[in-house]
């Protein structure tokens, strides 16, 4: 199954403030999309949206799978992770943290114990798995959001402002990590950032937006 998502007509604000106008996209093909844009402007918002995580004042979030509609339910949202910028943590091992989401999904054991481990050597935390997460840096938290993320194999991974808390060191750490991505792009990666050359470093479809309206967005040449 490939999965697909079309944002029509988006609009929404708070308390009167109108943050998001009628913002469209299509996400129609694997890769990095990065969604652009000033501090404000709404980027998070179209994001926790388009996650099904907030719900539009007007407009419409579908996603599909092979021209079929798919129900906005429990077996869609399985498919679907966002990494928010501030990533919380259990007071338990990074091993544990990452092995969370596969075992509410009845994947433990062997199977588990390789996917946690790839995972964690992928995104440079093989060396903290059995580290309590409370104690790493905000750099190393944030790639264990990331890691908590990947191990489900999402079809679509929304990534908020992924490298806006965290050190220089930790930034092209993550930046790798994205860009390594790109190279298996087996889903939809969708990434906020306030950066535009870091946008474009990364990105294989780059979506600007500004004062709450995208205005612009296509493939990277």
């Amino acid at each position: 199954m490939t999965l697909r998502l079309i944002a029509s007509n988006i609009e929404k604000g708070y308390n009167g403030n109108q943050v998001l106008r009628d913002c469209s996209f299509s996400f129609n093909e694997h890769g990095i999309y990065v969604l652009t844009g000033p501090n404000g402007c709404g980027k998070s918002t179209f994001l926790r949206i388009c996650a099904l995580i907030e719900v539009p004042d007007n407009g419409e979030i579908n996603y599909f799978s092979d021209g079929i509609i798919l129900s906005k339910d429990f077996e869609l949202k399985r498919k679907i992770t966002l990494v928010l910028p501030r990533v919380g943590v259990f007071n338990t091992t990074v091993f544990k943290n990452v092995a969370y989401g596969l075992g509410i999904r009845g994947i433990r054991g062997t199977e588990a114990e390789k996917d946690v481990t790839d995972v964690l050597e992928f995104v440079g935390l093989k060396h903290k798995r059995d580290q309590n997460a409370l104690t790493l840096s905000s750099g190393e938290t944030q790639r264990l959001g990331i890691a908590r993320a990947l191990v489900i194999k999402p079809e679509l991974l929304f990534l908020d402002e992924p490298t806006a808390s965290v050190d220089r060191k930790n930034t092209e750490i993550i930046e790798n990590i994205i860009l390594e991505m790109k190279k298996d792009a087996k889903s939809i990666v969708v990434i906020t950032t306030h950066d535009i050359t870091q946008a474009q470093r990364l990105a294989d479809y780059l979506i600007i937006m500004r004062e709450g309206i995208i205005t612009s967005g296509g493939a990277i040449i």
